[in-house]
């Protein structure tokens, strides 16, 4: 698994994932939550399937200086 999601888009997504948890943990919301798990899932881990799939990655690309 190569890192395909970038460091910002990291953060907003576990801050999603863990904000519709909690949601869903107090009844605020219903079961659809949890559905939480898979935006914190993706930033933690900083890869995305679907992302892979369709070829996008917002990891900023570090050059070597090579010359």
């Amino acid at each position: 698994m190569k890192t395909n999601v970038g460091n910002v888009e990291r953060v907003i997504r576990v801050v999603a994932g863990l904000v519709l948890i909690g949601l869903a943990a107090t009844d605020t919301i219903g079961w659809w939550g949890w559905l939480g798990l898979m935006p914190l899932a993706t930033g933690l881990l900083g890869w995305c399937p679907p992302y892979t799939l369709l070829g996008i990655n917002t990891c900023s690309v570090k050059k070597s200086s090579d010359a």
